[in-house]
């Protein structure tokens, strides 16, 4: 039970003195730095006195802080260590560094394929180059594949049971690979693990998991065992996962700016959080004694805010083992552990939902005992992450509704706090993608993995533009979700379009009319009464206003192909492309 006792043994890890000093420091900065953007937002209001309205535009734009400061601080750590580490990875996760290689690997690890409604053939491309890899470094005999299905279409389940017996035919002499598929999806993927766990846990000490798009190479799963092996204290080690390339328009440009994102982010979060790392539930290995003891995640109560079984299982999972004397470390370098991205913005959308109604479970899990401080503090900010979205929207929406209120713009707001404020957190905003730009543009080798400076910076530019269209258009499909959850309606676990494919207008204008509606009517709303509020309003409406373009114009196949030709956010696995990506469906 979630509530039990935890008897922490030998294994158990204790806190260092720096680390703990490393927290605290931290919290600090980031507390004095939302305190300082709240006083200054206090200060952009006060003209003609502070009401009402003003109090809550201030409390909503505090709920928008955490995530933008937070991700500045640990963009500015990431990037120190980058500059000035002569490993960071070693610096954040020390066991990173008593590793070669070249160590024997002496621990059975499971490979657990998780799908679910997935075209097998897909699939099964996806994970060849891990088992030919292992193959060929001659340690086939240390892993055991089990493809965990929880397929329901029956078309795809019978498709499933012929390709996957061949493909298991033809590496029985080298890998042995189990197919399993459950007719009873109870616990979506949480619980289709678990019973792998309850079936053939004990045989194995370690798992590595992978999703239906994971696509991971031998040496990157070779090294997550290695780390396991040399650090018993360790519970869950979670690779950097980066995007492999895409055709796709919305996914190249997307996931360019992801890699950019996540690699001074990561370090910089793994810097304080040390122990109480991330797990975001693939391309991520778990130590199954413990896992299996601690992790277990029964459906939640009917008086839970969202009841029945979690969606968001990972990081929760997480928590459980951080909670049981168990570390969980992340392995901050970009090595051969891939993803497939949504190709185009209605399925990010359908997909990011899914995470939104998980991450809302997390509210019943902040009240269990004996929790890490950390790792509550990660659940909030889950939370958060999709709470602010609902703030930002008001914002536009109250704010635009007190400037037409106000005799003047003057009486509303002071433009000389107001716009420095703006500034700060746009800064703050893009800081994690550019310090990494920053980074690459000073190493030449970087500079020329990336296609050269003119290309990564149009790249650069490409994604930022992008992205500030992109957030608010989720911002409000995240508001509007949570207001039908507090109604009752909520989503399943469903499979996702993976494939290229264009988005046609009307279905683009079916599923994004609200936010073209918010965009035009707040837009227009200023343009005939406060034109000069524009440019300002658009730092919310531009991107509700363009949803339905955004989504056709870069689901368009000729955008996509027309990006490779060019180069335009390119990875370096396109530049130098590894031999297991050759060939891979899109």
């Amino acid at each position: 039970m979630l509530d039990q006792p935890i008897h922490y043994g030998a294994a158990t890890a204790t806190s260092s003195h720096v680390l703990t000093m490393r927290r605290i420091w931290f919290f600090t900065v980031v507390g004095l730095t939302i305190a300082g953007l709240v006083w200054l937002a206090c200060i952009a209001l006060s003209p003609g006195g502070f009401s009402v309205v003003d109090f809550i535009l201030v409390v909503m734009f505090a709920v928008t802080l955490p995530w933008v400061v937070i991700g500045f601080w640990n963009a500015m750590i990431g990037f120190l260590l980058m500059r000035f580490s002569p490993d960071p990875v070693a610096a954040v996760t020390p066991a990173a560094g008593r590793i070669h290689d070249n160590e024997p690997i002496t621990a059975s690890t499971a490979i657990l394929l998780c799908i679910r409604n997935e075209p097998p053939d897909r699939t099964l491309a996806f994970i060849k180059p891990l088992l030919e890899g292992l193959v060929v470094l001659g340690v086939g005999n240390r892993f055991h594949i089990y493809v965990l299905s929880d397929t329901s279409d029956p078309a795809i389940a019978a498709a499933e049971d012929k390709e996957i017996a061949t493909f298991a035919a033809a590496w029985r002499d080298k890998i042995p690979i189990t197919y399993r598929r459950r007719t009873n999806n109870a616990g979506f993927k949480a619980g289709n693990i678990r019973d792998f766990c309850d079936r053939w846990g004990r045989d194995h000490e370690f798992a590595v998991v992978l999703d239906a798009d994971s696509v991971m190479m031998a040496p990157a799963v070779l090294r997550l065992v290695r780390l396991m092996q040399v650090d018993p204290q360790i519970g869950i080690t979670q690779s950097l996962v980066i995007g492999r390339p895409s055709t796709s328009a919305f996914a190249r440009v997307f996931q360019f700016g992801m890699r950019l994102a996540m690699r001074s982010y990561t370090l910089g979060s793994a810097w304080w959080q040390g122990d109480c790392g991330p797990y975001w539930g693939h391309n991520a290995i778990l130590r199954l004694a413990p896992f299996m003891a601690h992790c277990e995640l029964p459906p939640l109560p009917d008086n839970a805010l969202i009841g029945g079984h979690v969606l968001s299982h990972d990081q929760i999972e997480a928590v459980l083992m951080r909670r049981a004397g168990w570390e969980v470390r992340v392995l901050a370098e970009e090595g051969e552990s891939f993803e497939q991205n949504p190709p185009t913005l209605l399925e990010f959308i359908r997909r990011d939902l899914r995470w939104c109604q998980g991450n809302m479970q997390y509210w019943h899990f902040l009240q269990l005992p004996n929790i890490k401080p950390v790792s509550r503090y990660q659940l909030g900010f889950a939370i958060l992450m999709f709470i602010g979205s609902p703030a930002w929207i008001g914002l536009l929406l109250l704010g635009t509704a007190a400037l037409l209120s106000a005799e003047s713009p003057q009486d509303f707001i002071r433009a000389d706090a107001a716009v420095p404020a703006l500034i700060i957190v746009l800064v703050m905003w893009f800081s994690p993608k550019w310090a990494t730009v920053l980074d690459v543009l000073t190493r030449p080798e970087l500079r020329r993995q990336f296609g050269g400076t003119p290309l990564f910076l149009l790249g650069a530019l490409a994604e930022t533009i992008f992205a500030q269209l992109l957030a608010p258009i989720m911002w409000f499909g995240h508001t509007m979700f949570l207001v039908r959850l507090l109604i009752g309606r909520t989503i399943g676990w469903t499979a996702q379009v993976r494939s290229d494919h264009m988005v046609p207008v009307l279905i683009a204008f079916r599923q994004l009319w609200p936010q073209t509606l918010l965009g035009v009517g707040s837009i227009g709303v200023l343009a005939a009464t406060v034109p000069e509020a524009i440019p300002y309003a658009l730092f919310i409406a531009a991107g509700p206003l363009l949803s339905v373009p955004l989504a056709i114009v870069t689901s368009l196949p000729g955008v996509g192909r027309a990006m490779v030709r060019l180069g335009i956010c390119g990875l370096p696995e396109e530049i130098s492309k590894p031999a297991g990506l050759a060939g891979l469906p899109q």
